[in-house]
């Protein structure tokens, strides 16, 4: 299996409204695109807020293997979500590895 773990950086102008739409959005992706064993994503709730640095969205994606996680990209609901973060996002910070 593969893991991908992603944390979210958005400019200024983002709501929380418009957070959890995505949320909404990433906790969907389980549903559409093969090969996804488990999935969650949440607004970032750390008491840490020190070293929170803006990331505000995180995202943990259980493949079944690494073939599944290549096909995850070009799917066109992960395109769809993609697109609409254009004009939003800061920073995207991303992490794979084998579990």
């Amino acid at each position: 299996m593969f893991e991908h773990l992603v944390v979210f950086k958005f400019n200024d102008k983002t709501t929380l409204a418009k957070q959890k739409e995505w949320v909404d959005q990433l906790l969907a992706l389980q549903e559409q695109i093969p090969g996804i064993v488990a999935l969650t994503a949440g607004i970032n709730a750390t008491e840490e807020t020190d070293r929170i640095q803006g990331y505000t969205i995180g995202l943990r994606v259980t493949f079944e293997d690494q073939e599944a996680l290549r096909a995850y990209g070009p799917h066109s609901a992960h395109q769809a979500f993609v697109a609409s973060l254009d004009g939003w996002v800061e920073d995207v910070i991303v992490a794979d590895y084998a579990i």
